[in-house]
């Protein structure tokens, strides 16, 4: 382990900003992922100048820099599987600039995403990009993963609201990416490499991000379905239709049971449940949407159909899906719900069958999956149910994500539709991206030619990482 000059850091970020306790390190060597890794010491910095600094003093002397925000990621993004420097970004966390005039805000990279929107909501405005785990996951974050979440299917991903960006790259040098206006025609978009690198290129010190207007209208509704395959044609149908939704959520049977088990909410069920919404300006226009969608689900025998424009029963019937993700910790008390292969994308014409893929591996392989995600983006999340400390059982695993990803590349889907790849992922990627991997590896040496920006990611990730021992739970032999 290469040594780390404390008095430098401390000179940069004062003393009580950099922890180096092995309880601190330990709590900052894992995410929402399965990886756990010790990095060799947490810095905090407060402004971009100590970013600068930072990263000058490790870059001289080779020594790994991972930026992280809150930690919410699933993928080991800001596990520091070579050690280094954990960068937490969080203390960088102002609204610099609100500028309606212009439609865009300006902030630092801590900033948490509720407390944006809180911000903007004074406005009548609203950043819609906004993940499941907005009340802790920060802009910074956001955009090195490209996160979206439940409304992408009509306003786009982080991608689609990153006007431009300052970002600090590995020799400290400070630049400047895209502009405050709409469009940019000219050189490469470099600020949108920077969206969903992961922090392999750059830490991200500011943001520039574009909003929209909050919606006079919101009408939410829920339709049934005894056939998975059936909400899967249905996904396809409303979207080939014309109609755009602001939501169009699918949850399968184990979610539900999960979520009833949980919290007690007494939903049937059934195969699959879909959650579709539609918003505007125009009341008359939302009805149109809505009852189209209605009439799409009826048509595919969706049964149990209801809609309201009432915050408090639309609340209601979100309520499941937003508590989802905890509560299948809870679908059975000897499983705990594991972050592997859990947010590819497909064609929406092929959201039915992967769906049912999922299922049949789960079986086959005597482990518990889910389906459930944002299929009006044709995301489909899944989640492994298994006992972690059965080493067979990660194998299992092992198995059932290899399958699930050859099924995702023969229907012509992606790896990840918003998480990123960080660990989990990196080998289906590579396989994905076989014929570009070179042009990634040149972009890399030439923004970061020691290698110190969050190595080991993506690309680089070392192979069956998800089966090895760098795992944050204990596998008996």
């Amino acid at each position: 382990m290469k040594t780390i000059d404390q008095t430098v850091l401390k000179n940069i970020v004062g003393e009580n900003n950099i922890k180096t306790d092995p309880s601190d390190l330990y709590a900052y060597g894992s995410d929402a992922s399965v990886h756990h890794a010790f990095p060799w010491a947490v810095v905090r910095p407060e402004n971009t100048a100590q970013v600068q600094e930072i990263l000058k003093y490790a870059n001289q002397n080779l020594i790994p820099v991972i930026p992280r925000g809150s930690g919410s990621g699933m993928c080991g993004q800001t596990v520091p599987i070579h050690g280094g420097i954990v960068l937490d970004m969080k203390r960088m966390n102002k609204i610099l600039e609100i500028n309606l005039a212009d439609v865009y805000c300006r902030v630092q990279p801590g900033v948490i995403d509720d407390d944006l929107n809180l911000a903007l909501k004074q406005y009548g405005v609203f950043y819609p990009p906004t993940p499941a785990s907005s009340r802790i996951a920060t802009i910074g974050g956001e955009i090195s993963n490209n996160a979206s979440g439940v409304r992408s299917v009509k306003y786009g991903a982080t991608r689609d609201a990153v006007l431009g960006m300052k970002v600090v790259l590995a020799n400290g040098d400070l630049v400047t990416l895209g502009t405050r206006t709409r469009v940019e025609a000219s050189g490469y978009q470099l600020h949108k490499l920077m969206v969903g690198s992961e922090g392999t290129l750059g830490v991200i010190v500011e943001a520039t991000l574009s909003f929209v207007p909050l919606p006079e209208f919101r009408c939410m509704g829920i339709a049934n379905f005894d056939s998975l395959q059936d909400a899967g044609e249905t996904i396809g149908d409303i979207m080939a239709s014309g109609t755009i939704p602001s939501m169009l959520e699918l949850v399968d049977s184990v979610a539900i049971k999960a979520v009833n088990k949980t919290m007690n909410l007494g939903l049937k069920e059934v195969a699959a449940a879909l959650i579709f919404e539609a918003d505007g300006m125009v009341r008359e226009a939302v009805d149109y949407e809505i009852n189209k969608m209605t009439a799409i689900c009826k048509k595919h025998r969706g049964k149990d159909i209801r809609s309201s424009y009432d915050s408090k029963e639309r609340a209601k019937i979100f309520l499941g899906r937003k508590k989802l993700f905890p509560a299948l910790s809870k679908y059975d008390d000897n499983l705990a719900s594991t972050s592997l292969a859990d947010d590819m994308a497909v064609p929406y014409s092929k959201m039915a069958e992967m769906a049912g893929k999922i299922h049949e591996i789960a079986d086959r392989h005597n482990i518990v999956m889910t389906a459930y995600g944002h299929c009006g983006s044709g995301c489909m999340h899944t989640k492994i149910l298994m006992d972690t400390r059965r080493k067979d059982q990660w194998a299992s695993a092992k198995k059932a994500i290899t399958e699930v990803y050859e099924f995702v590349r023969s229907v012509n889907g992606t790896t990840s539709a918003e998480h990123g790849i960080g660990l989990s992922k990196a080998q289906a990627f590579k396989i994905e991206k076989s014929d570009s991997l070179n042009m990634l590896a040149a972009i890399k040496t030439a923004l970061d030619p020691n290698n110190i920006l969050n190595p080991g990611k993506i690309s680089q990730a070392p192979e069956n990482w998800v089966t090895a021992t760098n795992l944050r739970y204990s596998v008996n032999s």
